[in-house]
């Protein structure tokens, strides 16, 4: 009986304590004798000043930053201050409010029914500090609910005021950016990636930046990014205005789970003057991202495009077309059907699901790109080829960050297409990255491909993620898969100038390396880079320089199939080989507004194919080495040199930071000089302005 009178007890605690409640805030001494309903706003007073008595501004950092430190924090039963996370742009800013939050005193503690409890809060206090300044407060508290709820289940039976309470206990309106500290992908865009870099470059940082598309959560530890939509958010009243501005299309979380959906748009229309052309492009989009409890996280892409692209765009989409009769492959996007009159109509769909048992690991099936370096192009991995389908693994610890990728290709040239169905191939990729110190990073990677022949499928051999492929690849029959090794790294000068480098070695031959006689089996690429952030002294401005070159030979094989490329695309640079390239690069943000320019140089060498002379040169990377013009004395933009310029100036205007929904003008500029004029090959000077209204989830690479 004394049971049965204690539960009840405590189910009326539980349901009628929320239409009473006998809370007290935390108080500092200054407050202690002051009503209840007064101790608030006193707290948040109090502890503003005792902040600001103890804020110290970083020295490196201007009186006039206007950034802002958002506290995670708790006062515990003691009174004491106790810090959970701190986020901020700048590392200085977060460890200078750190030091005067240690410095805050015991308090007196919160209370519930006078009973010592703990409480949490979420503020964000702009920085640098003032006299007379004071926070921004977040409470999720909702008490008009929990007297609701209280009243309906004081009427009900103790057996079944719980059961009758499940539906409406369900929440679905509690999204507040939890994608932001989600384990969802962040979106491949360099717009997007170069403000990240400029956080988590930083020396002493042991971020690892190579590897993308990088996750919400990874980033944040960086570069806060709540921080950062705070300060972009528009002041809206009305629901229209908040989702074209602000929010995203649909937006459902709950204590446990979140879910956003954005519809999309990739909207162009322009004129190519040297070939007399309107173009346009229109893509039609729904992304969709979520979160599962703590471990598990989803996205998904589906994309209907038609366009109509510069002479030089369109004829570079024909000359990849596949077996099977449709007119081409749009790079970087997909196969494309024939729409008339040259129009291309091309889906693209990409997805992925992450599961993070632990902290140290993340487990990833998808179908989407990749890319594996820290400059503008990659001679490793890039995402230049169309999404393809794969597997991923990765783990972070120490100073490590490994990376093992499972992936299936396709090959689809008539000459290897049976059965109406296209070729596969799988790639398995490994990269090791160790920030040797806190300036140093050093990257080891190594790819093997090989074809689905002899009934093969996916070779187990290459299963194991901790192995040397070159070995296996002995084992398996070296004709039977293609291996490439290199090496990357990353210096960090100072916290705003960063080195990097690439060099890659396809089918390794020391000696045909290092004797200089031109071996065609030299096959090797290496990348120069630098990046400099806020430069000049100008915040958000990047300035880039890379550099590329790139053997004959190199990512092609003997056997077509097992080249360095997927669905006629290049894997690695869109050049393919044979070629040397020289970049500029400048990004410029301004809170809304973005601008970008880029201006190239460099020499390809193609094959001369005039009917006498049908030798590889080596630039197609679906060439035949069998087919080679020699086997020494090769050299760099050998067979049809043509020289290359490239230049591109956009401006534009973010409209919604959480859809990336951009509006842009753009002009582009490129001059293509071939030393023959032959077929397809014919010197040509193009400039295409564009105006567009675009989702900003994948980028568009027209430098070829």
């Amino acid at each position: 009986m004394k049971n049965l009178v204690l539960i009840i007890s405590l189910f009326s605690m539980g349901f009628l304590m929320g239409q009473s409640p006998v809370e007290k805030f935390p108080y500092f001494d200054e407050c202690k004798s002051l009503p209840v309903n007064e101790l608030e706003d006193c707290f948040y007073k109090s502890l503003y000043a005792t902040l600001y008595k103890n804020y110290e501004h970083p020295q490196d950092l201007p009186l006039n930053s206007a950034e802002k430190v958002t506290l995670r924090f708790e006062v515990d039963r003691d009174g004491k201050f106790v810090p959970i996370r701190f986020d901020a742009v700048y590392a200085e800013l977060t460890q200078a409010v750190k030091k005067s939050f240690h410095q805050l005193p015991v308090i007196g503690a919160p209370t519930y029914n006078g009973t010592p409890t703990y409480m949490q809060f979420v503020l964000r206090v702009p920085v640098p500090m003032t006299p007379d300044g004071s926070f921004q407060v977040f409470n999720g508290k909702n008490q008009e609910n929990k007297k609701a709820l209280a009243s309906s289940s004081a009427l009900d039976s103790i057996a079944f005021a719980k059961a009758n309470q499940e539906y409406p206990e369900i929440k679905s309106n509690q999204y507040n950016g939890q994608q932001l500290k989600s384990d969802g992908l962040i979106a491949l865009s360099n717009q997007r990636y170069y403000r990240y870099e400029a956080a988590m470059n930083r020396i002493g940082n042991n971020a690892h930046t190579a590897v993308k598309p990088y996750t919400f959560s990874y980033v944040d530890q960086y570069y806060d990014l709540e921080a950062e939509r705070e300060s972009l958010l528009k002041e809206q009243s009305t629901w229209l205005g908040k989702k074209w501005w602000n929010e995203h299309f649909f937006e459902l979380a709950g204590d446990d789970y979140w879910f956003v959906v954005d519809p999309g748009v990739d909207l162009q229309i322009g004129r190519d003057r040297g070939d007399q052309l309107n173009t346009f492009n229109n893509t039609r989009l729904v992304n969709v991202s979520g979160g599962i409890g703590k471990q598990i996280t989803f996205g998904a892409s589906i994309q209907e495009s038609q366009g109509r692209f510069a002479g030089y765009f369109n004829r570079e989409i024909e000359r990849r077309a596949p077996d099977g009769g449709n007119p081409g492959i749009v790079p970087g996007r997909g196969i494309a059907e024939d729409g008339g009159d040259t129009i291309y109509d091309y889906p693209v769909a990409t997805g992925y699901i992450n599961y993070k048992p632990s902290k140290y690991f993340d487990l990833q099936l998808g179908h989407g790109q990749h890319f594996i370096g820290d400059g503008y192009r990659s001679l490793v991995l890039s995402d230049n080829s169309q999404p393809f389908p794969y597997a991923k693994v990765n783990s972070k610890f120490w100073k490590l960050d490994y990376t093992v990728l499972y992936t299936s290709l396709r090959d689809v040239r008539s000459a290897v297409t049976g059965d109406d169905s296209f070729r596969t191939k799988f790639m398995v990729h490994h990269y090791l990255s160790w920030n040797a110190t806190k300036k140093l990073n050093i990257g080891l990677f190594e790819s093997v491909l090989w074809q689905d022949d002899n009934q093969r499928g996916f070779d187990f051999n290459y299963l194991n993620p901790i192995i040397f492929y070159q070995a296996v690849e002995l084992q398996t029959g070296s004709r039977g898969g293609n291996a490439l090794i290199g090496a990357t790294a990353k210096y960090k000068f100072t916290d705003r100038i960063t080195g990097y480098a690439q060099l890659v070695l396809d089918e390794f031959s020391g000696a045909s390396v290092v004797n200089g006689n031109g071996s065609y089996q030299n096959k090797s690429a290496y990348q120069l880079g630098v990046k400099w952030q806020n430069a000049f002294q100008v915040k958000n401005l990047m300035m880039q320089a890379e550099y590329n070159r790139v053997r004959p030979y190199t990512y092609s094989h003997n056997t077509v199939v097992l080249n360095y490329g997927n669905s006629n695309q290049a894997l690695a640079h869109p050049w393919g080989a044979n070629f040397y390239e020289a970049t500029l690069i400048g990004r410029y943000t301004k809170d809304r507004w973005y601008g970008n320019a880029q201006f190239t140089l460099g020499e390809r060498g193609l094959d001369i194919n005039d009917g006498v002379d049908t030798a590889f040169y080596g630039g197609d990377i679906y060439g035949s080495e069998d087919n080679r013009i020699a086997d020494l004395g090769n050299e760099l933009g050998q067979g049809n040199r043509v020289s290359f310029m490239y230049a591109q100036l956009e401006a534009g205007y973010l409209i919604n930071p959480a859809s990336q929904l951009r509006i842009y003008g753009q002009v582009i500029f490129r001059d293509f000089n071939p030393h023959f004029e032959i077929g397809g090959v014919q010197e040509e000077s193009t400039t295409w302005l564009n105006l567009g209204l675009r989702t900003d989830i994948m980028n568009w690479s027209f430098d070829r």
